[in-house]
């Protein structure tokens, strides 16, 4: 599995730091959605999905997290700490989203609207969408 992190530039000076993110520059699609997770309360694990069309950019803009991300036959573990990383989440990717300090501030960038006919909440079904989607 290819995990794609991205390190976006900061710009700062004695004023404090800024990171622009512009669709096709440092995001690879456009932009049709940002929404974040706060105040997430410890234990809590978020996500429990994958999608079938949706590309996304998860970035922990404050605080920490792990990404637990999984194609079906890997599965990979990927802590976000600083707010100039993002993560790309690739369609057809379960994800799970946990162990947020109490801080944590996560903004996700969605390459489409919401459409709950996108989402796979089931791990089997997710599953089986992977192997009718590869001709298995």
């Amino acid at each position: 599995m290819q995990v794609i992190k991205y390190v976006f530039q900061p710009h700062g000076d004695e004023r404090g730091q800024l990171v622009a993110l512009e669709e096709f520059k440092d995001i690879p699609f456009k932009i049709k959605r940002v929404y974040y997770m706060y105040d997430t309360a410890k234990g809590v694990v978020r996500g429990h999905h994958a999608h079938k069309s949706l590309e996304q950019i998860l970035v922990c803009i404050h605080g920490s997290c792990k990404i637990l991300l999984d194609n079906g036959q890997e599965k990979k573990i990927i802590p976000l700490e600083k707010p100039y990383e993002g993560l790309y989440v690739a369609n057809n990717m379960w994800r799970e989203m946990y162990d947020f300090s109490t801080d944590a501030v996560l903004m996700v960038l969605a390459s489409e609207l919401y459409d709950e006919n996108d989402y796979i909440r089931n791990y089997d079904d997710f599953l089986n969408f992977l192997k009718v989607n590869k001709g298995e």
